[in-house]
């Protein structure tokens, strides 16, 4: 989650082990993006023994270059176009406000038929801190429908989108029980995604449903930054007690 508040956001990578390198397999993998969200996914998926391309408008972005030298031999940059030919899987990472506009830099050639794990938020900077999200986007859509809306042939997966870039990676480096919220219209692509999240140490993914389950996910944007304010921290995150 890419958000611009008082918290200090640092990256801690952890080094659970995965299901694919269990069976000594691996799986490329494009990056969209290469802020703190994308930098952070993408190291961690190298780490697991992944091959990673992260995608920008440029080839030659220096935040890529950065973290294609940080990461070894497995790590590649290139254009969005670039990312998403390459991904077997492709992680939205951009900011929401520039999201559709880097999906269609990386071409419907490119995505159709793919999965798409969309942790992109429609935060809206334009009225200053703290931000809210974009009117057009938000409310009786979200950024997740809008995708899958304009890409139909790309299987648009939500999740991870909650909380801090280094929980995502790490669900235990809270020690209590914690959750994640998964929706998407595709069930093949949402059980590859569960399967995706448990390398990352989710295990117990809540489904929400279709795509249009992200207008309640992403809507918890506000909350989640003034919670960040108020406790100076980003690592935290929701449980749901029934």
């Amino acid at each position: 989650m890419t958000v611009i508040v008082s918290c200090k956001l640092t990256i801690h990578i952890c080094s659970k082990s995965n299901h694919y390198n269990k069976n000594n397999l691996t799986m490329k993998l494009g990056i969209l993006g290469t802020g703190m969200v994308g930098n952070t996914i993408g190291s961690k998926l190298i780490q697991l023994g992944h091959e990673v391309k992260m995608g920008s408008r440029t080839v030659a972005n220096e935040k890529a270059s950065a973290w294609v030298k940080a990461n070894g031999t497995n790590a590649s940059q290139g254009t969005f176009a670039d990312a998403a030919s390459f991904g077997d899987i492709i992680f939205n990472c951009t900011a929401g406000d520039i999201s559709i506009e880097a999906l269609k830099a990386a071409g419907k050639e490119n995505l159709n038929g793919k999965i798409l794990i969309d942790l992109a938020n429609p935060l809206d900077h334009s009225k200053g801190s703290p931000p809210g999200l974009l009117p057009g986007l938000s409310n009786t859509t979200s950024l997740g429908e809008e995708i899958q809306n304009t890409f139909p042939d790309l299987k648009v997966v939500k999740t991870l989108n909650t909380m801090n870039c280094n929980l995502m990676v790490n669900a235990s480096s809270l020690k209590n029980e914690h959750d994640v919220f998964i929706c998407g219209n595709h069930n093949e692509a949402k059980t590859k995604v569960k399967e995706v999240l448990t390398w990352f140490g989710w295990q117990s993914p809540i489904d929400l449903g279709d795509i249009s389950a992200a207008r309640g996910t992403e809507i918890l944007l506000p909350i989640w930054i003034r919670l960040c304010s108020t406790f100076r921290t980003p690592t935290f995150n929701f449980k749901i007690v029934k």
